[in-house]
């Protein structure tokens, strides 16, 4: 009768349901031994109830369930004309009548059913005394306050429930952000290694080996194992590339960094975010890319989150011996020297001036309260000769 999940303690409870309303019907058929009226009666009344414990259709704020409701409560009315016994009946009845009728029904039946047990001691003569009244009211006041309550306590516990589930979905989900980050900055990192270092080495070993190459004789004994160094250390060098754009952010990795810089600037979302590219586009290393890029990111959503702006810009010049990056919005602006570390896990401003010390650079930035933002990073260009690029 309930489709709500069967919990241990609502089991026990539907089975307290049953062995009472059965009690009950049991002790009226005591009562009344050798009445056999109220004996068929009786059981008519038990095998209505276990005809409507049987059927899945029967279910609360249902017409199937409001219908075996009526031909149970129409029973015990005969039942309860017949005996003055069977006016206990009305207990278990005020818990099925709260639990298959919606609100607005559920009250004024338990009201109906009290006053129809009261009734019966007039009917049948009995003895009137306080207790005639308080008892059926009172019984319908408690089967109320327990029904209301457990219905109070399920919906805070399905609500506890959701979110728990939010709360281990969130955790998943924070997880694997947090995987992705990390396994994005071994990469980048890798990527960085790399091209500092092994792949610099090897630019420097061919240019080496090429210079004994062109110092040596032409019929010199050693020139044969110059070239064949010289084309191993440039073999190398390919491969440490292939490495190094192997590794490369995804945003890098089908465009350029003006490209990467236009998409990020579309897909940001608040506010209008505008990019420009000033001067002639050089090609620049994995390492300027990818610190340009993320600070880009990093910026844009300092803006999102902290600034409030109506609209932001981002501009990427190319001069003769550097490169750099402004990002710009008209948001409300803070006081740069009381940077605090982000709340998200970064170190906003002074991780962004890190990554630009890192490749030689320098990151500024300027705002005052309610003035906007200007962070600006310049990275000098690498010498074009020797270039692992």
């Amino acid at each position: 009768m309930d489709p709500r999940p069967h919990t241990p303690v609502s089991r026990l409870l539907r089975l307290c349901l049953h062995a009472l309303l059965t009690g009950l019907l049991a002790l009226v058929a005591a009562r009344a031994v050798g009445d056999a009226t109220v004996l068929a009666t009786a059981g008519a009344m038990a095998a209505v109830y276990a005809a409507g414990v049987l059927t899945p259709a029967v279910r609360p704020c249902t017409g199937p369930g409001a219908g075996w409701l009526g031909a149970l409560c129409g029973v015990w009315l005969v039942l309860l004309a017949l005996s003055p016994d069977a006016l206990w009946v009305a207990f278990p009845l005020y818990f099925l009548q709260l639990h298959l009728l919606p609100r607005r029904w559920g009250l004024p039946a338990v009201a109906a059913t009290a006053g129809a047990a009261i009734a019966s001691f007039l009917f049948h003569g009995e003895q009137v005394t306080p207790g005639t009244f308080i008892g059926p009211v009172l019984g319908g006041a408690v089967a109320v306050a327990t029904v209301f309550g457990y219905d109070a306590l399920y919906r805070e516990s399905e609500r506890r429930r959701e979110l728990i589930e939010e709360l281990v979905s969130t955790r998943a989900e924070l997880a694997e952000a947090e995987r992705a980050a990390g396994t994005l900055a071994e990469r980048e990192r890798l990527a960085r290694e790399i091209h500092d270092t092994l792949a610099q080495g090897l630019s420097s070993i061919q240019l080496l080996l090429r210079a004994a190459e062109r110092a040596l004789a032409p019929d010199d004994p050693a020139r044969t194992h110059v070239e064949q160094a010289r084309a191993a250390a440039q073999d190398n060098l390919a491969e440490a590339r292939r490495f190094v754009r192997a590794l490369t952010p995804p945003g890098l990795e089908r465009a350029s960094l003006p490209g990467a810089l236009e998409r990020l600037c579309a897909s940001t979302p608040g506010p209008a975010v505008q990019f420009g590219v000033s001067g002639t586009p050089v090609e620049l290393p994995t390492p300027y890319e990818v610190a340009l890029l993320r600070i880009a990111q990093s910026a844009l959503a300092n803006t999102v989150q902290h600034a409030s702006a109506g609209r932001a810009e981002i501009t990427l010049s190319f001069m003769d011996t550097s490169v750099a990056l402004d990002v710009v919005d008209d948001g409300k602006g803070f006081d740069p020297g009381r940077e605090r570390p982000s709340g998200t896990g970064g170190f906003g401003l002074p991780a962004m001036r890190s990554r630009a010390r890192s490749l030689g650079g320098t990151l500024s930035v300027e705002s005052a309260p309610g003035q906007g933002t200007a962070v600006a990073i310049t990275l000098p260009l690498p010498v074009r000769e020797g270039s692992a690029r």
